[in-house]
């Protein structure tokens, strides 16, 4: 009888000895090559950066600010990396313009939230973008992180479950020390304000006239400017008119040039002390030769500072980014310093939870023990109702000379 061929015969339950050879080695193969794959999988997530969002004015009037916050960011991102990044991965910026305008920033930080995946985002310049990004935060439960907006809403936001913190100045603190300096150094009796008419205005309009209040002193006025004002001198001239013998200035670098413009043109040389708004940019080229004369507050400043910190952060960033020639060059040093101390808080933040996941990051802001800065040493800067990193004792009275920022000398 003819055999059946080969293909046609009954599979049994028993397999020779080749067929078992070859079995074993498909698998083994099969499951070194699954190893490989979760392994070299493992190791893409491993090394899958931490993104930070940053969004912030990179063009228009105050873009030398947002070009100092990402400077900072960069030369922090740079130290850490070095360090071997966070949770075994590199720190990455992602960095959007919003050109100061709050729409254009919350469509910003939604992208960067929902298509980005950042952990975090730094929010920039503006109180009003600020305050505009705040509630995405808290809705997304993704940490903010404020390195320049002075509003006091931004971190006391009234929210139950509040993700934002700031390592800036705050209106509430900094107007106090508005009131104090012009006493002191000024003998003000009856100061007047001259305020930017959006949430930054009247966050500093609540804060100065609290200030006032716990002075004892009266204002001669309030007066109110827009944005793109170019001539101040009938809002200062009823100031005037109302016995006004010093003003407290709110603005960014535009409007503020502008008043000490109209100051100028009205021939009136009253003293001006002002909010940080003239450091953000060309203030000094602006204004003109009178932009000496108005004090402004920061947090910290490169001129005559003589720390081993401040020189060594110094000679990194004129590393980093070759344009940096002189002093002038790290103006406004305080937008360095604050986004490169918040940073490397954020890089202890994330350490601290062991997570990149938003409610364990926020929670990890808490956790943070001590931290060497550039503006001072950090000792748990956070807590639950403590959103804000820096207070009064690391504010600075500080005016323009020859395109640098010094601290006033009294």
């Amino acid at each position: 009888m003819p055999r059946r061929p080969l293909s046609s015969r009954p599979l049994s339950g028993r397999s020779t000895p080749l067929t078992r050879r070859l079995a074993l080695g498909a698998c083994g193969a099969l499951g070194a090559c699954l190893v490989l794959g979760l392994s070299a999988a493992g190791a893409a997530r491993a090394a899958e950066p931490i993104r930070i969002g940053l969004v912030t004015a990179l063009s228009g009037q105050s873009a030398k600010s947002g070009e100092a916050i990402s400077r900072g960011i960069g030369l922090a991102i740079d130290e850490v990396n070095a360090r071997g990044g966070v949770l075994g991965r590199p720190l990455e910026l992602v960095a959007r313009d919003d050109e100061a305008n709050p729409s254009k920033g919350v469509l910003a930080a939604r992208e960067l939230i929902q298509r980005v995946g950042v952990v975090a985002l730094v929010g920039g310049l503006d109180t009003p973008v600020s305050m505009a990004l705040v509630p995405i935060a808290n809705q997304m439960k993704v940490p903010f992180l404020g390195p320049w907006a002075a509003g006091t809403g931004i971190t006391r936001n009234g929210a139950a479950d509040n993700y934002a913190f700031r390592v800036s100045a705050v209106d509430a603190l900094v107007d106090e020390a508005l009131v104090a300096y012009a006493v002191k150094t000024h003998r003000a009796k009856k100061p007047g304000m001259i305020l930017v008419n959006n949430a930054w205005g009247e966050s500093n309009q609540q804060g100065l006239t609290a200030a006032l209040k716990a002075a004892d002193l009266p204002a001669a006025g309030i007066e109110k400017y827009e944005a793109a004002d170019l001539d101040m001198v009938p809002q200062l001239t009823r100031l005037r008119e109302a016995g006004a013998d010093t003003l407290f200035l709110v603005g960014n670098v535009g409007p503020s040039a502008q008043v000490v413009k109209s100051l100028d043109r009205m021939g009136w040389s009253v003293p001006v002390v002002s909010h940080w708004g003239p450091a953000g940019g060309r203030f000094d080229e602006l204004a003109g030769p009178s932009a000496a004369r108005v004090h402004f507050i920061q947090t910290f400043t490169f001129a005559g500072n003589t720390s081993p910190k401040a020189l060594a952060v110094l000679d990194a960033l004129k590393a980093k980014y070759p344009a940096i020639k002189s002093m002038a060059d790290v103006t406004p040093a305080v937008g360095i310093a604050n986004a490169y101390d918040a940073t490397h808080l954020l890089a202890l933040a994330i350490q601290a939870a062991g997570s990149t996941k938003g409610p364990e990051v926020r929670d990890g802001f808490y956790k943070v023990a001590t931290y060497p800065g550039l503006i001072k040493t950090y000792d748990k800067p956070f807590a639950p109702g403590q959103h804000d990193a820096l207070g009064p004792q690391d504010y600075v009275f500080t005016r323009f000379q020859n395109g640098e920022i010094v601290a006033v000398t009294n």
